[in-house]
């Protein structure tokens, strides 16, 4: 009887102690984390993510003390990656939701399709007193490789390239998808000099195989015509499951002559390329030039007369054969090209010049004084 009066006694010191001990522990836990979703996924169900994506994280929690929380903040961390948000408050036993959007980090290894990344929210806060206030959930979240996905490692040309030169390109390109991809093509371009090349590259393999890193030389050519200065070079890489794009700045350098001199007769066009050039020169109305279309050797030149009955100020063209500008050149009016008069100004200058003659003979011979003449008489013996 005894004996089990102390059970009791002991069952009942047990069950205070335990009721203690929850007590104490809700007291101590003052927010209560009731749900947290991965794109709409809980997370004891294990969401499973993909590298790269940026996905939304709902935090919701309940405030249980019997005081209010301030510099409240939720923490979500992704394997290295982590945001939060800005500080706010909280009032006892008010329920809440925070939403954060995190990007998936790319951390796998070289033969792994997916891994494990640790997942973790925290909301701190602090209360009247000043102490802090924080609680956590943890949890592993699987991440695997996007299905379809190509990388552009750097991309390596030379530090300057010259007008007119042909330069390579050294592209690494590699599947770091889940799956094959097959049918890849390559497209480097210079869209501010309308340059742009496609090249065929073949199949890469996943990750597990030696086959999913390809090295690529292109060689692209810069017009004989680009200003010096730096362009954005693009490379392209795409098949139909996927497509990716990475650019470098391509410094160009122009040693060249100016395609079109300009003379005191007209213009000299040069033809600073390897082939053949056909060019096109369009003379401001009222001028003209001796020829319009000019085709001009490689490595050559032309020159090409202007002629101009106007004294005014006027301008000469000159387009390449696919329609662009090459150079404009303006005469002003202090600058000297062949002049056609009109035969009405040309006849008028004549008769001036008739008239000034004559008048320049008739004073002489009004100025000019007759010459004295000696008178003999006529003697007889």
């Amino acid at each position: 009887m005894v004996k089990n009066i102390m059970n009791t006694k002991n069952l009942v010191v047990s069950f205070v102690a335990i009721v203690m001990a929850l007590f104490i522990v809700a007291t101590v836990s003052a927010i209560d984390i009731t749900d947290i979703t991965v794109d709409g996924i809980n997370t004891i169900a294990n969401p499973a993510l993909v590298a790269g994506e940026t996905v939304t994280v709902k935090v919701y929690f309940t405030a249980e003390l019997d005081e209010d929380l301030s510099e409240v903040v939720v923490k979500v961390e992704l394997g290295d990656n982590s945001v939060k948000t800005s500080k706010f408050d909280i009032e006892d036993g008010e329920s809440y939701r925070k939403v954060l959007n995190i990007k998936v980090p790319y951390d796998f290894d070289d033969d792994e399709l997916s891994t494990k990344l640790d997942f973790e929210v925290t909301i701190e806060g602090e209360d009247s007193d000043g102490d802090e206030v924080e609680e956590e959930f943890s949890t592993e979240l699987t991440v695997q490789r996007p299905s379809y996905n190509v990388d552009i490692k750097p991309i390596h040309v030379p530090s300057s390239v010259e007008a007119g030169e042909t330069f390579s390109v050294d592209v690494v390109v590699e599947n770091d998808g889940y799956n094959d991809l097959d049918d890849l093509y390559i497209t480097a371009r210079i869209p501010e000099l309308d340059v742009e090349e496609i090249f065929y590259i073949g199949d890469l393999t996943t990750v597990d195989d030696d086959d999913s890193t390809l090295h690529k030389r292109l060689t692209l050519k810069v017009p004989y015509d680009a200003k010096a200065g730096e362009y954005t070079l693009e490379v392209e890489v795409s098949n139909e499951e996927a497509t990716i794009m990475n650019a470098i700045v391509v410094v160009t350098e122009n040693s060249l002559p100016n395609q079109v001199i300009k003379t005191d007769t007209g213009l000299i066009i040069i033809n600073p390329t390897d082939k053949m050039a056909v060019y096109t020169v369009v003379a401001e109305s009222p001028a003209s030039v001796s020829e319009r279309t000019v085709i001009v050797e490689d490595g050559s030149s032309k020159e090409v007369t202007v002629t101009a009955n106007t004294a005014e100020e006027f301008t000469v063209s000159v387009f390449s054969a696919d329609g662009k500008l090459v150079s404009t050149v303006t005469f002003s009016e202090s600058e000297t090209v062949n002049q056609i008069q009109s035969p009405i100004v040309i006849m008028t200058v004549v008769l001036a010049i008739v008239f000034l003659v004559l008048l320049v003979v008739l004073i002489v011979l009004i100025t000019k004084k007759p010459e004295k003449t000696d008178e003999f008489g006529e003697s007889y013996y």
